[in-house]
C-alpha cells in the first residue's frame, strides 16, 4: 500500500516532497516551515494533520491550495499538476478547493452582510443571477444549521459557533470536492467544537466532501478523521489510520501527544509523558532526528540519522529508528 493511500479510492490529492522556506531577514539562512512532506488524501476521506503550533500544518495546507506559494515539491489535485498552474488556471481550480480559516471573526468581512459574505464567491465566479445567488445563500445556511433571516445581519451580531458556520456555509457556496478546514475549532468552547464537527461529518456525507483537517491535539480529530498525520518541526513524523494510530501509537512524539488527551472517566489514570525542553527553531533544526532533542528515547544514533517514513505494518508508517521493525521496514517515500 503507497503512503497515504487506503481503500476508499483512487486519490484526489497527492503531495509529493513539499518544501516552504521563508528567508529570514537580513540574513542567508530560512526558516523550513515545511521540510520534505509527502501524503495522499483519497476522495472522500479525512486526513488528519496534528502537530504543535510551528509545526508547519497550516503552512503544508495553504501550500496544497496556492494561498502560499511552495518552494519546491510536487502537488497533483485529480491529477492535475497545482504548481504548474497560472493564474487563470487557478481562478478556476479555486472552485473546487476550499479553505475554512481558524478564527472566524477574522475571516469574515465586518462591513459585509452575511449574505454578501456567502454569495462572494457566486459573484467572483459569475454563477447565476442575483435571485438565484439570494436563494443559494438562503438553502447553504439552512444547511449549516443557520436561519435564512440571518443573511441580513453582519458578522458581529453573531456567537463564535455561529461564524464558523457562516465560514462553512461559504466554503461551501461553489460545491467544492476538497475543504482545507485550518483548526476550525480551535478557537471555539468545547460543546461547540463538537457541534462544529459534528456538522462538517454530515456535510461530507451529504456532498462526499474531502476534508484535509488541522488541528493542535489529537482529542480534537480522534472522530473526525479516516486517517491521520503527525507532524513535528516540518516533518510527518508518523500516519496511519486514526482507529490504528489511536490504539498502537509508535512514535514518542505522537505517544506524547497521546497522552495528553483527557481521560473522560476521573477513576482512570493515563501516565502523562512530559516532554523536556521547547520545540526547537525551523530556522535551525536538530541533526538527525528532530525531536530526538525532547524525545525521551532518544540515543546517540539519533544524532546521526535522520530517518525516513517506514512502513511498520500496512497503512502505519512512522519515522524513528527506535520503533521495533523499522530498520527492516519497506522506505514509505522518497524525501528531497
Amino acid at each position: 500500500m503507497s503512503l497515504g493511500q487506503t481503500h476508499n479510492g483512487a486519490a484526489l490529492v497527492r503531495v509529493h516532497g513539499l518544501v516552504k522556506h521563508f528567508p529570514v531577514e537580513d540574513s542567508d539562512e530560512v526558516w523550513r516551515a515545511v521540510d520534505g512532506v509527502s501524503f495522499d488524501i483519497s476522495r472522500g476521506e479525512t486526513l488528519g494533520l496534528v502537530g504543535e503550533s510551528g509545526c508547519g500544518k497550516s503552512t503544508a495546507g495553504r501550500c496544497i491550495l496556492r494561498l502560499i506559494e511552495p518552494t519546491k515539491g510536487d502537488i497533483k489535485f485529480a491529477g492535475r499538476d497545482v504548481t504548474a498552474m497560472n493564474k487563470s488556471e487557478l481562478r478556476q481550480l479555486r472552485r473546487e478547493m476550499q479553505i475554512i480559516f481558524q478564527d472566524p471573526q477574522a475571516s469574515l468581512n465586518p462591513r459585509m452582510k452575511v449574505g454578501a459574505i456567502i454569495a462572494e464567491p457566486l459573484v467572483i465566479h459569475k454563477i447565476g443571477t442575483k435571485e438565484q445567488r439570494r436563494e443559494r445563500v438562503a438553502w447553504l445556511l439552512g444547511k449549516v444549521g443557520l436561519d435564512a433571516d440571518f443573511m441580513k445581519r453582519y458578522s458581529h451580531e453573531f456567537s463564535g459557533g455561529q461564524l464558523q458556520r457562516i465560514g462553512v456555509a461559504r466554503a461551501l457556496a461553489l460545491n467544492p470536492k476538497l475543504i482545507v478546514a485550518d483548526e476550525p475549532v480551535s478557537a471555539l468552547d468545547v460543546s461547540v467544537q463538537a457541534q462544529v464537527g459534528n456538522l462538517l461529518q454530515d456535510l461530507q456525507k451529504e456532498f462526499g466532501l474531502t476534508y484535509l483537517f488541522i488541528a493542535h491535539g489529537l482529542a480534537v480529530v480522534e472522530h473526525i478523521s479516516t486517517r491521520v498525520a503527525v507532524m513535528y518541526l516540518g516533518r510527518i513524523v508518523e500516519i496511519a489510520d486514526a482507529k490504528e494510530l489511536y490504539v498502537r501509537p509508535l512514535h514518542p512524539y505522537t505517544q506524547a501527544l497521546m497522552s495528553a488527551i483527557p481521560v473522560p472517566d476521573p477513576k482512570e489514570k493515563r501516565e502523562r509523558i512530559i516532554l523536556k525542553g521547547d520545540v526547537p527553531t525551523s530556522r535551525n533544526p536538530p541533526s538527525g532526528c528532530r525531536f530526538r532533542t525532547r524525545c525521551p528515547m532518544a540515543i546517540d544514533e539519533c544524532a546521526r540519522i535522520d530517518p525516513e517514513l517506514r512502513e511498520i505494518s500496512p497503512g502505519h508508517s512512522v519515522a524513528c529508528i527506535r520503533v521495533e521493525g523499522y530498520a527492516s521496514a519497506p522506505v514509505s517515500e522518497a524525501r528531497p
